[in-house]
């Protein structure tokens, strides 16, 4: 007998507009986590904020890809394809949205959309699961931020990502206004790290 499906969101068009404000309010303010209040229990490794996430970004006609983690659980796949309608692809360069478990070990940026010149949209949002947001207090390591929506520079930290990731985010600050856009997804809040945006280290 199949496994139940696990339950979406409570309030379809509440809970869907309360996650997409949440995700654009981080993306217009780099680096400052944003509250995502959310009632999910995804199958695992799917993280609440994450599927929250998907459910209120993609559609039918937004391609999205899991990386080795999530795409190895049949019931995640089943999960996102019920609640979001949003067709898996197998390579990370088809999608438009990047679903990501394991940052540690997620593919470098350009293996996934960067748009054109011409078409700067076309490319790629990653969406990242994390454990936890570093307290916005700290005076050694984490990183250093700079660009549109932050007021001189702020600092941020989150983990786990990849050790490359300052070079990572350089490479991609190069590419403007090509580039992907980042939502790092956890412990109830999404921040955004948008192609705007100049991460240094801390």
């Amino acid at each position: 007998m199949p496994a139940a499906l696990a339950l979406g969101f409570r309030d379809p068009v509440f809970d869907a507009q309360a996650s997409f404000r949440a995700a654009m309010w981080a993306l217009a303010r780099p680096g400052t986590p944003c509250p995502l209040d959310v009632a999910l229990a995804p199958p695992a490794p799917l993280a609440p904020e994450a599927a929250a996430l998907v459910l209120a970004l993609c559609d039918y006609e937004t391609p999205l890809w899991l990386d080795a983690p999530l795409s190895a659980v049949p019931e995640v796949a089943a999960f996102l394809r019920f609640h979001a309608g949003a067709p898996l692809v197998g390579e990370p360069g088809e999608a438009r949205f990047a679903l990501i478990a394991d940052p540690r070990a997620m593919p470098g940026f350009e293996a996934f959309a960067q748009g054109t010149p011409e078409f700067p949209d076309a490319s790629a949002t990653l969406i990242v699961q994390i454990e936890g947001f570093t307290d916005e207090h700290f005076t050694d390591g984490g990183f250093m931020l700079e660009g549109p929506g932050i007021e001189g520079s702020v600092r941020f930290g989150a983990a786990p990502l990849p050790a490359d990731f300052v070079a990572r985010m350089a490479a991609n600050r190069a590419l403007f206004p090509r580039g992907v856009d980042l939502l790092l997804a956890g412990a109830g809040h999404v921040a955004g790290l948008p192609r705007s945006v100049t991460v240094g280290e801390g």
